[in-house]
């Protein structure tokens, strides 16, 4: 496995990392879906071992995904395993579970999930502590105090990184002067590269400002390794953030499929093939650090670490790109 530097930080990832979004289940914030299908723990602990064996040293999670349950679940694991949660980097982050807050960037909100997210995971300090999105109220009326207060918290050694993860290259361009993070996260994968590709707004901002980029939903949630059927989409449960997205639509799958197919005459048909083009392409790309694809059991686990290893030339980046555009 191999690894790189945070922003300018000495702190290094692997670049295969795990994220922990699914460990979350069916869940809802504010009476809005944010889940995925429930997992279970037996092959979680499977997965993450698998992940450890093969030398991931980084692990994402968020107080949001539900609601505590999945940085509950991640230091059950670690228990189980008998590793020491501090022998990996750790990240969590802050803004979607609002609570009782009236906007969930208020500095006693903050706080309090810090400490909340402590206790969740058994840590006395998080690695990485991302604002979890770029919304900082009106006329962004959050930013200024919520910056005041990441940097308290990582003087009191609570927190080591700050991250800004965001949706928009706005959002992004409006906090990091502000937040001054040294790494940045938003969804990149090959159907969309946005934020990750040269000469792009937020790659610029990267290379200004030293930061470094983890790059969530590479896989595009798993349309990416051709298991969907546009005679048979996929239903999702109720709770599921999925349910409803016309991106698993019949029409949506159908239109992919015939790309997808030209990727697997070029570089394999395994679902591991699929996998390690996906995560190399983002891999690829400037100031990506890391790739943190989801998993529910060790199958997928593995076939996200199939990825390691085997980098596309710049000819398969370009077939790639010309493929799925």
């Amino acid at each position: 496995m191999n690894y790189r530097n945070l922003g300018t930080s000495d702190v290094k990832v692997s670049e295969i990392s795990f994220g922990c979004w699914t460990m979350g289940g069916l869940n809802w914030v504010n009476g809005s879906p944010n889940g995925w299908a429930n997992v279970d723990e037996d092959d979680i602990t499977a997965g993450i071992k698998a992940a450890l064996d093969a030398g991931v040293n980084h692990f994402d999670n968020a107080d949001v995904y539900g609601n505590g349950r999945a940085e509950r679940m991640l230091a059950r694991v670690f228990d189980k395993l008998g590793v020491k949660s501090t022998d990996y980097i750790i990240a969590t982050k802050i803004g979607h579970f609002p609570g009782t807050a009236e906007h969930a960037y208020e500095p006693a909100h903050i706080r309090h999930q810090c400490e909340q997210s402590l206790i969740n995971l058994k840590r006395d300090y998080l690695d990485i502590y991302y604002f979890h999105h770029g919304d900082f109220g009106k006329d962004a009326k959050y930013l200024e105090e919520a910056a005041v207060t990441m940097d308290k918290l990582i003087e009191e050694g609570k927190v080591r990184i700050k991250g800004q993860s965001a949706y928009s290259a706005d959002d992004f361009e409006r906090a990091v002067p502000v937040v001054k993070p040294q790494v940045l996260q938003s969804w990149a994968h090959a159907l969309d590269d946005q934020f990750v590709r040269p000469g792009s707004r937020v790659s610029n901002l990267m290379e200004k400002h030293g930061m470094t980029f983890v790059a969530f939903s590479p896989l595009a949630q798993a349309r990416l390794l051709d298991k969907y059927n546009p005679d048979n989409p996929p239903q999702f449960e109720p709770g599921d953030h999925r349910r409803g997205s016309g991106a698993f639509s019949a029409e949506a799958i159908a239109e992919l499929k015939p790309k997808l197919e030209k990727l697997k005459a070029r570089f394999g048909s395994t679902t591991e093939d699929l996998a390690a083009v996906a995560l190399n392409y983002v891999l690829a790309q400037p100031h990506v650090a890391c790739v943190i694809p989801g998993f529910r059991n060790e199958r997928q686990a593995r076939c996200n670490l199939a990825a390691d290893g085997r980098a596309l030339s710049a000819d398969d980046l370009k077939f790639v790109q010309e493929t799925l555009r």
